[in-house]
């Protein structure tokens, strides 16, 4: 059996003295394990950061065997990445989201998103939008996803402002005023012709996390037994701190 494919690194466990079991986010090829002889080499390491692009050949006698990867790397991104709190956080978050798709199962458009949300990590507030939007596309592709596109009383795609924490349907502002205090609130960047990054205040940024991540531990978390992990809460902190070192005004 052999494969070649585009992939993410997730993570990497050492495996003996100078070898490692290496965990790619594939295109073609979902979440996939691989044994990658070297790993330890002045060579091999830098490839086989979290957040990497690398271009992977697999091999196996059967399709049910660990097999082996041969890696070239692609997109060196981890230098960049290690070197904000907000990145390092937001990695290890994503690489952990990703973690709950079944291994080996293709998802594409996850893979493209993954790519899109790493490509753009630089500034925190545009990290911290892709991050609550690849959260959003986690919970669709397992089954739960949220129908934000229009009213759940009213059908109107106009001027939707919350989210029921029930059915997880947005809710126009007109309907849901009487009942404010008991919905969650759906930031501008998650609706129709939202706002652009000059509208994105720190209420916004904590608004969208609220609403995906309530529904990640109801419907994904929970049932297996887990919770959200340290590097999500680490990753919003880091956000919320520089932007307020910034001085991007927070409301």
């Amino acid at each position: 059996m052999e494969w070649t494919d585009d992939g993410i690194v997730l993570g990497v466990r050492r495996h003996g003295e100078s070898s490692a079991i290496a965990e790619l986010l594939t295109r073609a090829h979902g979440r996939h394990l691989g044994l990658v002889r070297g790993a330890a080499s002045a060579r091999m390491r830098p490839w086989l950061q979290p957040g990497n692009g690398v271009r992977a050949v697999w091999r196996a006698r059967l399709d049910e065997h660990l097999g082996a990867y041969a890696i070239e790397g692609m997109q060196l991104r981890a230098s960049d990445l290690l070197a904000s709190s907000h990145a390092v956080y937001g990695v290890t978050h994503l690489a952990s989201l990703a973690r709950l798709l079944p291994e080996r199962d293709p998802h594409e458009d996850i893979y493209e998103q993954l790519t899109h949300t790493l490509d753009d990590f630089e500034d925190a507030g545009v990290a911290a939008v892709h991050v609550v939007r690849f959260e959003l596309a986690m919970l669709a592709e397992l089954g739960f996803g949220l129908d934000l596109e229009s009213c759940v009383a009213t059908g109107e795609t106009a001027d939707l402002a919350y989210v029921s924490p029930k059915s997880g349907n947005a809710v126009s502002r007109t309907a849901g005023e009487p009942w404010r205090d008991r919905l969650l609130r759906l930031p501008a960047f998650l609706r129709q012709g939202g706002e652009g990054p000059s509208g994105w205040t720190d209420q916004d940024l904590q608004d969208g996390f609220l609403l995906t991540g309530r529904f990640l531990l109801r419907h994904v978390l929970e049932p297996r037994g887990q919770h959200h992990s340290d590097a999500r809460d680490g990753f919003i902190n880091a956000v919320i701190n520089k932007r307020v070192r910034i001085g991007i005004p927070s409301s």
